[in-house]
């Protein structure tokens, strides 16, 4: 059987794993979420009551979590890539900027989206100030930690590049990465150029409409 991903293209987490599965031409069944695929949302539901996608099924098993899907690929369903390498102290860089990126650069994009889809008197500036503050702070953390790489742990392309592309991608369009931090401004538009990950980015073009604070005319 198959590989199902039951994923939004728009979605930064699913575009995770959808760059992992692009890297190594790994075969799967899109199991699309939306308004127009209801027996794909309410299998979903079963599976993962949670709701929370990307989720990955694989001859029945289920297997939630961005990071874990991938990690789960790099063991059952080895390409060319590998994501994370066996030698567990190369691991720990790349499990580390994986985390950096989600929970600091990821995760206060998303704080500053979902203030725009709030009615304007509940909207909290000084929760998006606060998200914006750690967003520069990330940035300049990150220009320096990318001096001399080409990849976000390395020479490699791995788990943590996956995690970077739509974390970085959206982040840029909401509080825009300074002219400053050269080393990740290159970096970005090196993930942007990427095949795998270009062609999640391509697929997701129909629903920019839907991104709250107005997708930029760029990339």
């Amino acid at each position: 059987m198959a590989l199902e991903l039951f994923a939004h293209p728009f979605s930064s987490y699913c575009q995770k794993v959808l760059t992992a599965l692009y890297e190594n031409g790994t075969p799967f069944d899109y199991r699309a979420l939306g308004p127009d695929e209801p027996d794909n949302g309410a299998r979903f539901a079963a599976l993962w009551p949670i709701g929370k996608f990307p989720m990955l099924v694989d001859d029945g098993r289920m297997v939630a979590e961005a990071s874990v899907i991938v990690e789960y690929l790099d063991l059952h369903h080895a390409g060319p890539v590998r994501f994370v390498p066996e030698d567990r102290e190369a691991a720990l860089e790349i499990r580390m900027m994986d985390r950096v990126f989600d929970n600091y650069v990821m995760t206060p994009m998303q704080r500053i989206v979902a203030d725009f889809i709030r009615l304007e008197a509940d909207r909290d500036p000084i929760n998006v100030a606060e998200a914006k503050a750690l967003l520069d702070r990330s940035y300049a953390w990150l220009d320096q930690r990318l001096d001399g790489r080409e990849w976000g742990a390395g020479e490699a392309f791995t788990l943590a590049d996956c995690a970077a592309a739509p974390s970085l991608f959206y982040a840029d369009w909401v509080h825009p990465i300074p002219e400053a931090c050269g080393n990740l401004k290159s970096y970005r538009a090196r993930l942007l150029a990427r095949p795998a990950f270009a062609r999640a980015v391509d697929e997701a073009r129909p629903y920019r409409d839907l991104f709250p604070p107005g997708a930029p005319d760029r990339d």
